[in-house]
């Protein structure tokens, strides 16, 4: 069996220029847990989920540090401790999505989309065309319904 067969067709995503409040309304409303994210060519840009919502409500890391001779040295990387704060006072999807996508295409197989699943620790999917353009979704649930198929 292929992604084709058992893919959600009419994908519900978000532009990378949407507000949080509004793909959080989206995900309640839809009881789905996760959107792709694209771009205004419609190219897979990113994937926003409740993890990520979940990682912005977090206590913020505050780096540790020590002082030498009038001097701070931190602990932790400076581009770690701004992406934390970016993804934690997000506005804009585009700040918050995670960038790591996997994606299938629609000749791959169940097998193979498990796999990514597996491996990567993912709840979804996206099935994408040559060009980059989100066409389906593959959800854990789709895996689980292609078994009665």
């Amino acid at each position: 069996m292929l992604a084709k067969d058992i893919m959600t067709k009419e994908v519900i995503k978000v532009h990378k220029d949407e507000v949080v409040e509004n793909v959080i309304k989206l995900l309640l409303e839809k009881d789905i847990s996760g959107v792709p994210v694209v771009d205004d060519e419609g190219m897979l840009v990113g994937i926003v989920s409740e993890g990520d919502l979940i990682y912005k409500s977090k206590k913020f890391h505050f780096p540790l540090y020590f002082t030498i001779l009038d001097s701070y040295i931190f602990l932790e990387k400076p581009k770690m401790i701004e992406e934390q704060v970016s993804k934690m006072t997000a506005y804009k999807v585009e700040s918050m999505m995670s960038t790591e996508v996997h994606s299938a295409r629609e000749d791959d197989t169940v097998e193979d989309i498990a796999t990514i699943m597996n491996e990567k620790g993912v709840n979804r999917v996206p099935v994408v065309d040559e060009s980059g353009k989100v066409v389906g979704i593959v959800t854990r649930k789709d895996i689980i319904k292609s078994y009665n198929m």
